[in-house]
């Protein structure tokens, strides 16, 4: 483990970026084929009463199943959203929080895009009701970006995407 973790200290931070990246896709993928095999399309199964489901569903859109007309659209976007946090990843200090920010980012941006280039959908199964509202149905890769895009969120606060601003912290 020791051997591990010091070879791990001697990758730059675009190399753990991408590393994590490649394990937060893998999750994705795996959690998206076993559903979308063992579970028929628009059955509910409760895992939690009033509060966690599982529902499968395929969605041509993205949240709430805007554009879901425009495939292309939502692809470049998602390339274009790829390139710019890759362009401004140098930016940000190393640490693990910008580290995992960026790593889940990147994680959930490909897979629903590779959802989208294979399929024409993503795999959506998370159906989570809170207070008697039921949310729009979404995938493990929309967690891991919705929660990268707060730390990043985070890390900007605190001037961690500036080296002279977070200097002076």
């Amino acid at each position: 483990m020791k051997k591990i973790k010091k070879l791990f200290s001697k990758l730059d931070m675009q190399k753990k970026v991408a590393l994590f990246t490649m394990l937060f896709l893998i999750v994705d993928q795996v959690s998206k084929i076993v559903l979308d095999r063992a579970l028929p399309l628009n059955v509910t199964y409760t895992i939690a009463d009033r509060f966690i489901y599982i529902t499968k569903s395929y969605n041509t859109g993205i949240a709430c199943s805007m554009l879901a007309d425009s495939p292309y659209l939502i692809i470049s976007i998602s390339i274009i959203i790829f390139i710019l946090l890759l362009l401004y990843l140098p930016k940000f200090k190393e640490n693990k929080r910008n580290i995992l920010a960026f790593s889940l980012i990147f994680g959930g941006l490909f897979g629903n895009l590779i959802d989208r280039l294979i399929y024409g959908h993503v795999i959506d199964f998370i159906d989570i009701m809170i207070f008697n509202y039921d949310y729009p149905i979404f995938n493990i890769a929309d967690s891991f970006v919705f929660i990268g895009v707060m730390l990043l969120i985070w890390s900007i606060y605190l001037g961690e995407d500036n080296e002279n601003r977070s200097k002076r912290k």
